[in-house]
């Protein structure tokens, strides 16, 4: 592979890992630093639970939707990029597989993105097939970067506004939750950490063991 092959390779393996490996942080920092924990990590609890604290005085509604927009679009630029250097080929990389029901996936992501056209990436987050085939797809239909950039950005604030606009109606109610989840699981998501990792590396051991 040349170099932007394996620069696209690894930084797609760590946007994998990326929200595993910040899970811990989730009690840590869901009650007692809930600002932060969007800005690093960007999940749909924690933009969620930031609009409900915006709605109890506790931040601002304009935070709760800006903070978590880097994180949500940090790996996106790789996806197209994958798309428009490798082609078709990409999809079979990122579905696993080049079957039949992979190739029927592969028609559907290419419909979409014929159909929506320059929507297809404002519409990503909330279209029914992952985000990154669709990032991939309009890098492979030639999509220049700096129009791919643009739109994922539209998107995504769009898409946060929306999770933050959830968690100011449901309020308090949300704001308990994630305080009740910062005393009690932090223990378990750790726990949990480690048996992910733990079952990957056995996987990827027995994959990789002679056979016979």
């Amino acid at each position: 592979m040349q170099l932007a092959d394996r620069i696209i390779v690894v930084g797609i393996a760590v946007a994998g890992l990326y929200g595993l490996l910040l899970l811990p942080l989730v009690p840590l920092l869901g009650s007692s630093h809930p600002a932060l924990l969007e800005l690093v990590r960007g999940s749909t609890a924690s933009i969620i639970n930031m609009g409900a604290r915006a709605s109890v005085g506790q931040t601002s509604f304009v935070l709760a939707v800006l903070l978590g927009v880097p994180s949500v679009m940090m790996f996106d630029w790789l996806f197209w990029w994958a798309g428009r250097r490798w082609g078709d080929r990409v999809f079979t990389w990122l579905l696993g597989r080049d079957d039949e029901k992979a190739k029927r996936r592969l028609g559907r992501v290419h419909w979409f993105e014929r159909r929506f056209g320059a929507l297809a990436v404002v519409l990503a987050p909330v279209l029914p097939i992952p985000s990154p085939l669709i990032y991939a797809a309009v890098g492979d239909g030639g999509m220049r970067l700096a129009t791919f950039l643009v739109r994922d950005l539209t998107g995504t604030v769009l898409w946060t506004a929306l999770l933050a606009t959830l968690g100011y109606q449901l309020g308090q109610n949300a704001v308990d939750v994630t305080d009740a989840l910062a005393r009690y699981s932090l223990w378990a998501t750790l726990a949990l950490v480690a048996t992910v990792i733990t079952v990957s590396a056995v996987r990827a051991r027995a994959q990789h063991r002679p056979a016979g």
